[in-house]
């Protein structure tokens, strides 16, 4: 009878659990619609019997594809930028030691340092001493320097201008990881050394760049020794917050002579200093 009276009055989880599977799209409670809002996550997406729907499915082959290119891609200055763009900012390549994507990925060691004629070539073209010092790196998403560059490299320039800011020559870096920010410091002995390199893509976005900075960078540092704003892309910190970000942090730094971990972003020091 005790079993007979549980199959009576205890329901069993499957009828608890709420399905979204066959529930159209308008009919969804607005409590889904907000969670949805606020996260680009595939949340509450329903499911067909144990396996995605179809939709949901081919949304997903379709995020992995754009990731696997972002990363396997080669940067192109011309066709990602555009001759207008390289001509207004005189841009210029140089490279990593590491010669090819294959050896980019399996070494990232190698990534970290400039190949001899790379570090010629900068000097030949660079000056030494400025404020900042800017630099683009293709990192794991030439997506992203592509989509992100164009709209942000203008705002940063034109800030620090305005600040009576030096600004050194910008230069492209293939095959690069953040690291290379610390050669960059040997080589040119800026104050605040800015490297925008694109982020490891995800399946939200192929599109996310990272902006990585360190005050007066040497050889030795580590990731402790530099402060990074990240997730600059449509969804997250779009171009116009992430300049002012940028120079906030900038000015953060050449006023208290430090970056890395101990120095904490300080939205206050932008607004006494107008940025």
């Amino acid at each position: 009878m005790a079993a007979d009276r549980n199959d009576l009055t205890v329901p069993s989880l499957r009828e608890k659990t709420w399905d979204a599977s066959d529930v159209p799209e308008n009919d969804l409670p607005d409590i889904v619609h907000k969670i949805r809002a606020r996260t680009p996550a595939r949340l509450l997406t329903g499911r067909a019997g144990t396996s995605y729907k179809t939709d949901t499915q081919m949304t997903l082959r379709e995020a992995h594809a754009a990731a696997r290119d972002a990363v396997r891609a080669e940067l192109d200055l011309k066709n990602d930028f555009g001759q207008s763009f390289m001509k207004r900012w005189d841009l210029f390549e140089v490279c990593t030691r590491a010669a090819s994507k294959d050896k980019y990925l399996l070494r990232p060691d190698l990534g970290r340092q400039f190949n001899p004629e790379s570090r010629a070539e900068i000097a030949r073209r660079c000056s030494t001493g400025k404020d900042l010092q800017i630099a683009l790196g293709d990192g794991l998403s030439v997506t992203a320097l592509r989509t992100q560059v164009p709209q942000l490299l203008p705002l940063l320039c034109d800030g620090g201008s305005s600040r009576e800011w030096s600004v050194g020559q910008i230069f492209v870096v293939r095959h690069c990881r953040v690291g290379i920010l610390n050669e960059i410091g040997e080589l040119l002995a800026p104050k605040v050394a800015i490297l925008l390199i694109g982020e490891r893509p995800g399946l939200a976005t192929a599109e996310s760049l990272s902006a990585y900075m360190a005050y007066r960078p040497r050889m030795g540092q580590t990731d402790a020794d530099r402060n990074l704003i990240s997730n600059i892309h449509a969804r997250g910190v779009d171009t116009q917050k992430a300049a002012a970000r940028i120079l906030n942090l900038s000015a953060q730094m050449i006023a208290e002579r430090r970056s890395g971990y101990t120095l904490r972003e300080s939205a206050v020091l932008g607004e006494a200093q107008g940025l």
